[in-house]
């Protein structure tokens, strides 16, 4: 069973960055993709970036160039640099990921939450 651990969420000001950082456990074999999720109270869970095997990178619209998602293949560890964040960033951040081989499925850690005061 894969296990995610996700760390680094914090209590920020506007402006400010934050360093969020996914470990994976329980498996050898690389992910097909790795990816961040949000949600905020009372909204639905949101792709906030993902990054597959050949490196291909997809970020949601509201990034807008403030966000930087990169990954190390050898171990499954994934990592969100978070800069200018403003106070709709708050949410809670799950990590995300996906096996073709190994142990085939999807899997979520528990999140890391982010608060942005303003």
């Amino acid at each position: 069973q894969v296990q995610l651990v996700e760390s680094g969420g914090d209590l920020v000001q506007a402006g400010g960055s934050l360093r969020l950082s996914c470990s994976a456990s329980g498996t050898l074999f690389s992910a097909k993709t790795m990816g961040w999720y949000r949600q905020a109270p009372g909204k639905q869970r949101e792709l906030v970036a993902v990054v597959g095997n050949e490196d291909f990178i997809n970020y949601g619209d509201f990034v807008k160039g403030r966000f930087t998602i990169s990954r190390l293949h050898t171990n499954n560890t994934l990592y969100l640099q978070m800069n200018s964040l403003e106070p709709e960033d708050t949410g809670a951040y799950y990590c995300n990921a996906q096996f073709i081989v190994g142990p085939v499925g999807e899997f979520w850690g528990q999140g890391t939450q982010v608060t942005v005061y303003s």
